[in-house]
Protein backbone atom coordinates (compact mmCIF):
# COMPACT_ATOMS: atom_id res chain seq x y z
CA UNK A 1 0.00 0.00 0.00
CA UNK A 2 3.06 2.48 0.75
CA UNK A 3 4.49 1.47 -2.35
CA UNK A 4 1.14 2.28 -4.41
CA UNK A 5 0.61 6.00 -2.30
CA UNK A 6 4.58 6.32 -3.06
CA UNK A 7 4.66 5.80 -7.00
CA UNK A 8 1.46 8.02 -7.39
CA UNK A 9 2.74 10.54 -5.27
CA UNK A 10 6.24 10.60 -7.70
CA UNK A 11 4.06 10.36 -10.95
CA UNK A 12 2.72 13.40 -9.78
CA UNK A 13 5.52 15.16 -8.85
CA UNK A 14 7.56 13.96 -12.19
CA UNK A 15 5.65 16.17 -14.54
CA UNK A 16 6.70 19.42 -13.46
CA UNK A 17 10.10 20.63 -13.20
CA UNK A 18 11.73 22.50 -10.06
CA UNK A 19 12.01 26.19 -10.56
CA UNK A 20 14.27 28.69 -8.52
CA UNK A 21 14.42 31.65 -10.98
CA UNK A 22 12.57 34.66 -10.68
CA UNK A 23 8.91 34.40 -11.26
CA UNK A 24 6.77 36.29 -13.44
CA UNK A 25 5.72 39.80 -11.95
CA UNK A 26 1.93 39.74 -14.02
CA UNK A 27 -0.15 36.40 -15.62
CA UNK A 28 -0.66 36.07 -18.72
CA UNK A 29 2.26 37.62 -20.14
CA UNK A 30 5.28 35.79 -21.59
CA UNK A 31 9.12 37.20 -20.23
CA UNK A 32 12.07 36.75 -22.05
CA UNK A 33 14.46 35.04 -19.29
CA UNK A 34 17.98 36.71 -19.34
CA UNK A 35 20.27 35.09 -16.63
CA UNK A 36 18.16 36.16 -13.31
CA UNK A 37 16.21 38.78 -15.29
CA UNK A 38 12.65 38.64 -16.93
CA UNK A 39 12.03 41.12 -20.08
CA UNK A 40 8.08 41.19 -20.64
CA UNK A 41 7.05 40.75 -24.28
CA UNK A 42 4.91 42.90 -26.05
CA UNK A 43 1.29 42.03 -25.94
CA UNK A 44 -0.54 43.68 -28.65
CA UNK A 45 -3.89 42.80 -30.65
CA UNK A 46 -3.01 42.37 -34.19
CA UNK A 47 -5.55 43.67 -37.36
CA UNK A 48 -6.41 41.89 -39.36
CA UNK A 49 -6.94 42.78 -43.12
CA UNK A 50 -8.50 40.61 -45.87
CA UNK A 51 -5.81 40.23 -48.63
CA UNK A 52 -6.39 38.87 -52.63
CA UNK A 53 -8.29 35.42 -53.28
CA UNK A 54 -9.03 34.29 -49.04
CA UNK A 55 -5.32 35.30 -47.68
CA UNK A 56 -5.56 37.55 -44.35
CA UNK A 57 -2.43 39.61 -43.47
CA UNK A 58 -1.96 40.20 -39.31
CA UNK A 59 -0.37 43.33 -38.79
CA UNK A 60 1.44 45.01 -35.54
CA UNK A 61 2.12 48.65 -35.44
CA UNK A 62 5.67 49.40 -35.69
CA UNK A 63 8.47 48.47 -37.19
CA UNK A 64 10.45 46.88 -33.85
CA UNK A 65 9.48 45.30 -30.77
CA UNK A 66 10.39 47.00 -27.72
CA UNK A 67 11.16 43.78 -25.85
CA UNK A 68 14.62 42.71 -27.45
CA UNK A 69 16.43 39.69 -26.99
CA UNK A 70 20.32 38.76 -28.62
CA UNK A 71 19.41 35.01 -28.07
CA UNK A 72 18.88 32.30 -30.78
CA UNK A 73 16.68 29.85 -29.06
CA UNK A 74 15.14 32.55 -26.32
CA UNK A 75 13.18 30.54 -22.94
CA UNK A 76 9.97 32.25 -22.12
CA UNK A 77 8.71 32.25 -18.27
CA UNK A 78 4.65 32.11 -18.40
CA UNK A 79 2.04 32.61 -15.08
CA UNK A 80 -1.21 31.40 -16.50
CA UNK A 81 -4.63 32.47 -15.70
CA UNK A 82 -6.74 32.92 -18.97
CA UNK A 83 -4.26 31.98 -21.71
CA UNK A 84 -3.49 28.46 -22.54
CA UNK A 85 0.16 28.05 -22.68
CA UNK A 86 -0.06 24.81 -25.02
CA UNK A 87 -2.01 26.40 -27.08
CA UNK A 88 1.00 29.10 -28.37
CA UNK A 89 3.06 29.12 -31.30
CA UNK A 90 5.76 30.87 -32.57
CA UNK A 91 5.70 32.55 -36.13
CA UNK A 92 7.55 35.32 -37.29
CA UNK A 93 7.08 38.60 -38.97
CA UNK A 94 7.81 40.35 -42.25
CA UNK A 95 8.74 44.30 -41.52
CA UNK A 96 7.16 46.60 -44.36
CA UNK A 97 5.81 50.02 -44.48
CA UNK A 98 6.90 50.61 -40.98
CA UNK A 99 4.61 47.57 -39.86
CA UNK A 100 4.68 43.72 -38.67
CA UNK A 101 3.24 41.59 -40.82
CA UNK A 102 2.21 37.83 -41.37
CA UNK A 103 -0.11 36.71 -44.14
CA UNK A 104 -1.62 33.65 -43.75
CA UNK A 105 -3.05 31.77 -47.05
CA UNK A 106 -5.20 28.46 -47.29
CA UNK A 107 -2.70 27.23 -49.99
CA UNK A 108 0.45 28.25 -47.56
CA UNK A 109 -0.10 28.07 -43.88
CA UNK A 110 2.92 30.25 -41.72
CA UNK A 111 6.08 28.85 -40.23
CA UNK A 112 5.82 28.20 -36.70
CA UNK A 113 8.96 27.64 -35.26
CA UNK A 114 8.82 24.21 -32.27
CA UNK A 115 8.77 25.59 -28.53
CA UNK A 116 9.05 22.90 -25.94
CA UNK A 117 6.85 23.58 -22.76
CA UNK A 118 7.30 22.54 -19.72
CA UNK A 119 5.34 22.77 -16.59
CA UNK A 120 7.28 24.19 -13.33
CA UNK A 121 6.68 24.26 -9.70
CA UNK A 122 3.35 25.28 -9.99
CA UNK A 123 0.19 24.06 -12.40
CA UNK A 124 0.10 27.74 -13.49
CA UNK A 125 3.93 28.58 -14.40
CA UNK A 126 5.56 27.12 -17.88
CA UNK A 127 8.77 27.51 -19.28
CA UNK A 128 8.60 27.91 -23.37
CA UNK A 129 11.72 26.77 -24.61
CA UNK A 130 12.17 27.66 -28.61
CA UNK A 131 14.28 24.93 -29.97
CA UNK A 132 14.94 26.40 -33.58
CA UNK A 133 17.92 28.66 -33.58
CA UNK A 134 15.95 32.07 -34.68
CA UNK A 135 17.98 34.53 -37.36
CA UNK A 136 17.83 38.04 -36.14
CA UNK A 137 14.00 39.46 -36.65
CA UNK A 138 10.64 40.39 -34.93
CA UNK A 139 8.39 37.36 -33.86
CA UNK A 140 5.53 36.88 -31.89
CA UNK A 141 3.45 34.26 -29.77
CA UNK A 142 -0.03 33.63 -30.21
CA UNK A 143 -2.79 31.09 -29.94
CA UNK A 144 -4.60 29.66 -32.61
CA UNK A 145 -8.06 31.55 -33.11
CA UNK A 146 -6.82 34.56 -31.14
CA UNK A 147 -5.30 38.54 -32.23
CA UNK A 148 -3.72 38.73 -29.17
CA UNK A 149 0.58 38.49 -29.74
CA UNK A 150 2.98 38.58 -27.64
CA UNK A 151 5.86 39.92 -29.69
CA UNK A 152 9.66 40.09 -29.14
CA UNK A 153 12.88 40.65 -31.40
CA UNK A 154 15.90 38.91 -31.91
CA UNK A 155 19.21 40.97 -33.01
Amino acid sequence: MRTCCLAILLAVYAGAQSYSGPLPPAADLPYIKHAQNLVPTEAVEAKEEKGKKDDITYTVEGAASSARTPLASPLFILQVDKVVAAKLELYKFEVRNGRRELTVSPKKPPKTYRVELTRLNTQKLYQLEVEDSLEPGEYGLSAEGSNQVFCFQVF
